[in-house]
């Protein structure tokens, strides 16, 4: 046994990156799409029932064998253009006012501030795309009357625009399992495909049809992280953050993705065509059948003239406004991201390997006798391998190293290394052995 000095022990840190594809048909599946459904509001009719979030798997989640992939979700910055839009008020307690047609008004504002205050270190902040370092230092944004707190902070009317930053009032958030992201995103490797564009184009008397429900079929873009690495941005407390920007244009920054908590941020007016016209059928308090809708169900805007609802409703912000958490990923999920077999998102996540190197060293007069019972005969001697070396003396003995051991101070064994071949040690060779233990 051989004690190891402070120069035989040394650390090393490396890591190993794994690709991550999430198909199509994961996102927008109905069996490997998993809603949870804990929200019921009272009220008229049997109500809206609907899920905070909904969690993707990479099959059908009733499988014991089934992953969870990625959580999905909205939120809606509390004195952003949406909120402020339709809110009637406050009371004294701050808790805001709805009316009764904007469903689920406080949970996404209550979704925003959770993300906000686990990423950004403060619920009443918001995001930006482009984000910068400076957010992670500024006052707080605007207050809900639109003025501004703070000296670099935006107006609640124009979305917060400071300089060069965009608020996000209205974020997409994909949140990816550790089982997935393991030690976090690498740079400059995430990617994702959605279609901008509904399917259909919902207009007052000119047809067409709902297109809440109808899977997108055209103007799809790819939206990456590229060019992440040229800038060292970071999170008060989400860590590392780089921007998602639009391939084929990449000065358009549309959100934000935070590498050490796998977390993505989008800003639904660019990542969708906000603006375009939806028409469908969405959850709300109605005990009446409208316009063939079903019961505990209203329609948003309408293509057909004649017909109830607001003809001139848009993805955002109405659908935003209007709809439940669940009928607002079941639109983004089952009709932007597509159902076929090809790739929806992709990354590379990253693993940290903290090694320690145990160099066992053994000089050229050091471990060439064994314990081993085999070593001597029955005389006592050494056995060697040719008898006429034993007489005359020349024969040395010699040893073949198949293990390592490496015990604590007190003796006791810790961890055994096993190598790969026998490695003879003889009197004529020093050898050193690296051992590494990585965790």
């Amino acid at each position: 046994m051989k004690a190891f000095s402070q120069n035989d022990i040394q650390t090393a840190q490396s890591f190993l990156t794994q690709l991550v594809d999430v198909i199509q048909e994961d996102i927008s599946g109905s069996t490997t799409r998993r809603k949870y459904q804990v929200f019921v509001t009272g009220g008229v009719g049997p109500g809206v029932t609907s899920s905070l979030f909904q969690t993707v798997y990479d099959q059908d989640f009733t499988l014991q064998t089934a992953n969870p992939v990625l959580d999905m979700t909205v939120g809606l910055f509390y004195s952003g253009s949406s909120v402020n839009r339709v809110s009637t008020g406050e009371e004294s307690t701050g808790r805001l006012l709805f009316p009764s047609e904007s469903v689920m008004m406080r949970e996404k504002v209550d979704v925003y501030k959770e993300f906000a205050k686990s990423l950004l270190g403060d619920s009443e902040r918001a995001f930006y795309a482009p984000f910068e370092n400076v957010n992670a230092t500024d006052s707080k944004d605007a207050d809900r009357s639109g003025n501004s707190t703070g000296d670099t902070a935006g107006s609640a009317k124009d979305r917060g625009s400071a300089g060069s930053k965009t608020r996000i009032d209205e974020a997409i958030f994909m949140t990816y399992k550790r089982l997935f992201v393991r030690d976090g995103i690498k740079k400059e490797t995430f990617a994702f495909k959605m279609y901008t564009s509904a399917s259909r184009t919902a207009q007052s008397g000119k047809g067409g049809g709902p297109n809440l429900n109808q899977t997108s079929e055209s103007g799809s873009i790819i939206f990456t992280d590229a060019n992440s690495s040229d800038a060292d941005l970071h999170a008060p407390v989400g860590g590392r953050v780089g921007q998602v920007v639009n391939s084929n244009n990449t000065n358009s920054k549309v959100g934000l993705v935070f590498y050490d908590r796998g977390i993505v941020v989008l800003d639904a007016r660019k990542v969708i065509s906000g603006s375009q016209k939806v028409s469908g059928a969405i959850a709300g308090m109605n005990v009446n059948n409208p316009q063939g809708a079903g019961i505990g169900k209203c329609i948003i805007g309408n293509p057909i003239a004649g017909k109830s609802g607001n003809p001139d409703a848009t993805f955002v912000p109405d659908l935003f406004v209007s709809a439940s958490i669940d009928d607002i990923v079941d639109h983004l999920a089952s009709c932007r991201f597509s159902s076929g077999s090809l790739t929806a998102a992709t990354f590379q996540n990253k693993t940290n390997i903290n090694s320690t190197l145990y160099f066992c060293r053994a000089n050229a007069d050091e471990f060439n006798y064994s314990s081993n019972t085999t070593f001597l005969d029955s005389d006592g001697n050494i056995n060697v391998i040719d008898a006429a070396a034993r007489q005359d003396g020349s024969q040395r003995s010699f040893t073949f190293v198949t293990k390592l051991g490496l015990h604590d101070a007190e003796g006791n064994l810790l961890a055994v290394a096993k190598l790969s071949r026998p490695v003879e040690k003889n009197p004529e060779k020093d050898i050193t052995f690296r051992v590494r233990l990585d965790f």
